[in-house]
């Protein structure tokens, strides 16, 4: 069986200079809470023919797989903050000054007093009539004035890992495009800073669901509340847990390297520490060509929704532990009522119809039939019915900028991602790629391995 898994990733990647409608590598790991049942990779990391080639340890930026990782951080955050203040409540008779006290990171805090720059993001209501909005270079014509309101409501760390707090990304949204021009700004969020993430809010928190920034700030909450760097808090309490302590981080500098000996017992072959080269496809040819990552290389602040370098080996880890949480196996870095409540619909109705209207125009949601009932757990999308010859009912799911893609099917006990490395997001030949290799792991793999047990 996991030889047609080979050969399916094998037909899609570049074999010498021809690159039209193929990847350059591609790796796909399929794991239940024991471990590995597949791991997999074709293709190299560079646009050279003799590149290294690509397996499951080579290192890629992941863009918005980043958020799972940053999410599981935080529900642990939020669980020992949790168990600290109960054991303080059994202690003091006031119990509601001491939660008022100790509970700074829980999900249904507002955390705006945590983090002041939220507090002060206005909500964009519109532009005021008369007017005209513009492209041009030199932008000499005036546009309408931002119509912006303060907002009132609290925000919490549910709105933020949820995306239901109105914050939305620059970068693909015309209206905070054109307020930024408005008011002379030059950071966006691929700055990798809190300026960079400051936009005013699309609705008031709680009122709808907007993909956006949400993740960095719950980031950024984590550090106000425990005076650390994100990374530093994820590589204690989530990723040396694991067994990951080289191949995943937000400094590719740290990361990528290694003597032989290492890249040989890791990888298995010459790709083992090997940074994978961004690629974007050219609309007309087909063809692929480099370009450059668009984040720092030395981020001001650590980019929870974005920012983390990591590789397929070291993320399935990641999924494989969100399985054993699931199942309740002791010892998992967080509790199964925990990663229950991430699994849950966090979406009310009016939150869902923003989310279904937006989620299959931008491609998130490529690997189910468009208008298939969906919900937002927190980290990732739901899919609240069967997806015939593919996941089960309550799987969630993210993809990244980058091609990435993975989901955790807690009812059948797998849970799978693939790493690729290139632009434009959606890429016809990834999603298909991705497709045929979900669609084999149901057909061939997860029978296989059910019959070996």
């Amino acid at each position: 069986m996991a030889k047609k898994v080979d050969a399916i990733l094998k037909s899609y990647v570049a074999d010498g200079t021809a690159t039209k409608d193929k990847l350059l590598g591609a790796a796909f790991v399929v794991v239940n809470k024991d471990g590995p049942i597949y791991q997999g990779s074709a293709g190299r990391t560079g646009i050279d023919p003799s590149s290294a080639a690509f397996t499951p340890h080579s290192i890629a930026w992941t863009a918005s797989l980043s958020k799972l990782v940053t999410t599981l951080t935080l529900m642990h955050l939020v669980e020992h903050r949790d168990d600290k203040n109960k054991n303080n409540n059994n202690n003091n008779n006031n119990n509601n000054n001491n939660n008022n006290n100790n509970i700074q990171s829980t999900l249904d805090e507002d955390v705006r007093p945590r983090v002041p720059e939220l507090a002060r993001l206005p909500i964009l209501r519109g532009f005021a009539a008369g007017g005209l909005a513009t492209r041009h270079p030199d932008n000499k014509k005036e546009e309408g004035e931002p119509l912006l309101e303060p907002n009132t409501a609290p925000i919490t760390l549910r709105h933020l890992l949820a995306h239901t707090a109105g914050l939305g990304l620059d970068i693909a949204d015309a209206d905070l495009e054109r307020w930024s021009r408005w008011v002379g700004r030059t950071a966006r969020a691929s700055t990798s800073t809190v300026e960079g993430w400051s936009t005013p809010l699309r609705f008031p928190p709680g009122e709808g669901w907007y993909y956006g920034t949400g993740p960095d700030w719950a980031g950024q909450v984590l550090e106000r509340v425990t005076g650390r760097r994100l990374s530093e808090y994820m590589d204690e309490h989530v990723l040396r847990p694991l067994g990951i302590t080289r191949g995943t981080g937000f400094y590719i500098d740290k990361l990528v390297g290694g003597d032989e000996k290492e890249e040989d017992e890791e990888g298995g072959r010459d790709g083992g520490r090997q940074l994978v080269t961004l690629t974007e496809r050219d609309g007309q040819t087909g063809e692929l060509r480099e370009r450059d990552v668009p984040f720092p290389v030395e981020p001001p602040c650590e980019s929870g929704g974005a920012g983390l370098y990591t590789n397929a080996a070291d993320y399935g880890r990641v999924l494989q532990e969100l399985l054993r949480a699931l199942a309740g196996d002791e010892g998992a870095v967080i509790k199964k009522e925990t990663a229950e409540e991430m699994f849950r619909p966090q979406l009310n109705d009016k939150q869902r119809e923003w989310q279904r209207s937006i989620v299959w125009e931008f491609g998130a949601a490529a690997e189910i039939p468009e208008g298939s009932l969906v919900d937002f757990g927190l980290g990732g999308m739901l899919n609240m019915e069967d997806v015939e010859g593919k996941r089960k009912k309550g799987s969630m799911m993210w993809s990244g900028f980058c091609n990435g893609r993975w989901w955790i099917d807690s009812r059948t006990g797998i849970a799978a991602v693939m790493f690729t490395c290139l632009f434009p997001y959606s890429d016809p030949t990834a999603i298909e790629l991705y497709d045929k290799l979900e669609r084999t792991v149901y057909a061939d793999l997860i029978p296989d391995w059910q019959a070996s047990k």
